[in-house]
């Protein structure tokens, strides 16, 4: 229970189906410590004595005041007011005339004891939903003495947050006479009632999941705000978007959308409880998050193969990826869904192991993908000497290799808690971090991942240069390696254009040693007259090249001519 000061839990029985006699106790999980009294080290059956009956009197085990009540026992002198511990005995529909059997608890023969006259009620009195606090707070809850019957709800108040344990058991049997046959054996009275633990929220939420109510709706403002400043930058710099830029847009508004879904579904949840409307509703915040995180892997690693930055289209691998992202997306769904449904506590490792393992494997798949295309892509670009795309590409290396070991992290963690799941005491320690474990470090991880991620990949006024350009080399060693191997990957990217183009097969002509790159001298240009002799002895050369090809033809056409006429 998150506690305030107007917290309590409340116990309502419905007189009208209830009878008999029960102990009740009421206690945060840290003084469970003190309930019962251990009366064997041997037997696991039965370690402990908990309600306080005749025999338990008898054999030394509990006061006859206590008869009806759990016991408190306290082995390093701290008594009941100290601690969270409330015990009583309560006799319930004793105006009904309804009779029971007490022999074997009771020494009374005429059955449950009247209850003494007490002038304390405090702890029955019904209260509104928003309640005052007490005037006598010293103890909180004290324990009624002797028995006390039942008109009212019962309260607790909580002061301070715990896990809090609400314990009903029965301790008398119905008379003889109203058995159906004397051969039957004794049974307990039937009771029925409601515990109403109520927190400082209005709602049905359970305490474990209402954190993610606010957590979802901060996680809203801040993805608005990050997505506002990108599409600012995405409308200073629209003419020089890349494809990849559109993605990455498409999935911050994806972003903006799933976080407030969230919020509304838990909202939703806490007013209404679960419904045939809220399950729906469960579908639908699954899907989303499912499709945001195969759309972010997918994502990620089409900009680790270098797409619109290294190359224009991935062919069909473009193909594998989307299989992959598709089938992280169905996992994703059958997760999401899963770990809202069923219960840890109570639910077999094999069941949890089938909903984590195919989606621990299409991530792992994706990561490693990631990675290894990432490297390839480095490799390419460190070959070419494109330092600043370089520099880009082993930033996005890092921020996925801290990811990667932040995930191991807490994968260690969360594997250590959830094994001990189904330890008596495991719901009481980790019902405050749960939500974080299973979804509140994950949606931080992925919103710092995403948007370093982003970063390097905004919008600039450079966009279009960084993608369709190679970088010049600024080094002495490296700029005549750089231009030459430049060059000619340029000269046989145009032989290929020009041989796609008129459908020809020539071979695209190497660059020869003997290729000019820049011609650098020491003499000085000739005169005007020397410029222009030049020139006509060159058009006059290429004249007279063209005058001997064309008399070639014509010598060709004239034989062929000839051949005909010969046939």
């Amino acid at each position: 229970m998150w506690a305030s000061q107007s917290t309590f839990i409340n116990v309502t029985f419905d007189e009208s189906s209830s009878q008999g006699q029960v102990a009740m106790v009421i206690y945060e999980w840290k003084d469970v410590k003190y309930l019962g009294v251990t009366t064997s080290t041997t037997d696991d059956s039965l370690p402990k004595t908990y309600v306080c009956t005749t025999d338990a009197v008898r054999v030394g085990l509990c006061a006859y005041d206590n008869v009806g009540k759990f016991i408190f026992s306290s082995d390093d002198g701290t008594t009941a007011n100290q601690t969270t511990f409330w015990t009583a005995s309560v006799a319930l529909n004793q105006t009904s005339g309804a009779s029971s059997d007490s022999s074997g608890l009771w020494e009374s023969p005429e059955g449950n004891p009247t209850p003494p006259a007490d002038n304390y009620t405090s702890p029955w009195r019904s209260r509104e939903l928003h309640h005052s606090l007490r005037q006598s707070s010293n103890p909180l809850n004290p324990s009624p003495s002797g028995t006390v019957a039942y008109t009212q709800p019962i309260q607790y108040q909580v002061r301070k947050k715990g896990y809090y344990c609400v314990a009903i058991v029965p301790v008398t049997v119905l008379n003889p006479t109203a058995r159906q046959a004397s051969t039957d054996v004794p049974s307990h009275p039937t009771y029925n009632g409601i515990v109403l633990f109520r927190n400082t929220f209005d709602g049905q939420l359970p305490a474990t999941d209402y954190p993610k109510v606010n957590f979802y709706l901060v996680m809203f403002f801040v993805y608005a705000i990050a997505g506002s400043v990108w599409a600012w930058l995405c409308y200073k710099h629209v003419t020089e978007l890349l494809p990849i830029q559109y993605y990455l847009s498409s999935l911050v508004a994806f972003l903006v959308i799933e976080m407030i879904a969230n919020w509304v579904y838990y909202r939703y949840l806490n007013a209404h409880g679960k419904t045939a409307a809220s399950v729906v509703f469960l579908f639908v915040v699954a899907i989303l998050d499912a499709g945001r995180n195969a759309l972010s892997f997918f994502m990620l690693l089409v900009v680790s193969l270098g797409l619109s930055v290294v190359r224009e289209s991935l062919g069909r691998t473009m193909l594998k990826c989307q299989i992959l992202a598709g089938l992280h997306f169905v996992f994703g769904v059958l997760y999401a869904v899963g770990i809202v449904e069923l219960e840890l506590e109570s639910t077999s490792a094999l069941v949890l192991l089938m909903f984590i393992i195919p989606l621990a494997f299409t991530l792992s798949g994706f990561l490693m993908w990631i990675l290894y295309s990432l490297n390839g892509t480095m490799t390419q670009l460190s070959v070419r000497k494109q330092r600043y795309k370089l520099r880009m590409f082993k930033r996005l290396y890092y921020i996925l290799l801290g990811t990667v070991v932040i995930i191991a992290i807490f994968f260690v963690i969360s594997s250590v808690s959830f094994s001990d799941r189904l330890a008596e005491d495991y719901a009481a320690k980790s019902w405050k971090i749960r939500w974080w474990l299973l979804d509140g470090y994950l949606a931080l991880l992925y919103f710092f991942t995403f948007w370093s991620i982003a970063y390097l990949w905004r919008p600039s006024e450079n966009n279009r240069r960084l993608a369709m350009s190679d970088e010049i080399a600024q080094e002495d060693e490296d700029a005549e390696d750089y231009d030459l191997e430049t060059l000619q990957q340029r000269t046989v990217a145009r032989e290929d254009d020009e041989i796609t183009l008129v459908n020809s097969r020539r071979e695209p002509q190497a660059l020869a040693e003997d290729h000019v790159v820049f011609e650098i001298g020491d003499e000085d240009i000739g005169s005007d007259d020397e410029s222009e002799t030049a020139i006509k002895k060159r058009r006059g050369g290429e004249h007279r090249a063209s005058g001997d090809k064309q008399d070639g033809v014509d010598e060709e056409r004239q034989g062929l001519i000839h051949k005909d006429r010969d046939e």
